[in-house]
């Protein structure tokens, strides 16, 4: 399966990897930043945005050969990656495995405790049947502060601040997307992220966290570097789950930093 993807600006190649939601477009709010800087390569991966779902198992180890098929495929052997959330895990996977070259992962998933991952299933899936439900009125209820904050307090640390263009495509990419719920298992029923002994990574490791995150809680952090030991750790003050959301500067700052 070839990835449906955009590639936007010059210079070295940097691989954006999205997590559940919208797509390549959950990167919007920092992509026009990155590219002034870099070529970027922002993918969908199967059963989001315009690549079709997996013929067979959906798992985080499946979603990740994709992403190194992807990778082979169009030449990118020593890309940079980054991710966010599910995206975050894929290239700290692909990181283990010794795919590709330097990796930023925002608030990564896979890090949680069996009572912390049994709480964002909880909490996660009632939340997507809601915007299912939703969706024809999302357009008006993220144009106004008080359905921002409503909607988005598990997701944003300032959702009120948040412009409805920033948020909308993940939100629909929720509602519509047909792999997010076999993706949601993968994450919440799958095996837990395994780390890579020092010195086996194959570029820098970055693991960037919300202080705020209320999905992927700021204690997880502790438990990825431990488990990623060459890695280092940034905290985004007053954000939550989607740094690219909450601290675009930041963000768009951080990865190209720690990237080349």
């Amino acid at each position: 399966m070839t990835l449906n993807h955009i590639r936007r600006g010059e210079g070295s190649p940097l691989l954006l990897v999205h997590g559940l939601g919208a797509g390549w477009q959950s990167w919007a709010p920092i992509l026009d930043d990155l590219a002034r800087h870099r070529e970027v390569i922002a993918v969908d991966l199967p059963g989001f945005g315009e690549t079709p779902p997996l013929s067979g198992d959906v798992s985080i180890a499946t979603l990740t050969d994709s992403v190194a098929d992807f990778i082979r495929e169009q030449g990118l052997d020593d890309v940079s990656t980054v991710g966010q959330s599910m995206g975050g895990r894929i290239v700290l996977e692909l990181a283990r495995r010794g795919v590709g070259g330097d990796t930023v992962a925002l608030d990564p998933g896979g890090f949680w405790s069996r009572r912390e991952r049994a709480v964002f299933a909880a909490t996660l899936r009632p939340s997507i049947v809601l915007v299912r439900a939703l969706r024809a009125a999302m357009p008006a209820l993220l144009g106004n502060p008080v359905g921002r904050t409503l909607l988005l307090a598990q997701l944003s640390a300032r959702p009120w601040a948040l412009a409805r263009e920033t948020v909308l495509p993940d939100v629909r990419g929720l509602a519509d997307s047909p792999s997010v719920g076999v993706a949601l298992d993968a994450l919440t029923k799958g095996p837990l992220q395994e780390g890579a002994p020092a010195g086996t990574v194959p570029g820098r490791v970055t693991i960037g966290w919300g202080r705020r995150d209320l999905v992927t809680v700021p204690k997880q952090a502790d438990r990825a570097a431990r488990l990623f030991p060459d890695a280092s750790l940034h905290w985004f003050e007053r954000c939550g789950h989607f740094p690219q959301w909450d601290a675009p500067r930041e963000a768009t700052r951080l990865i190209l930093d720690r990237t080349s």
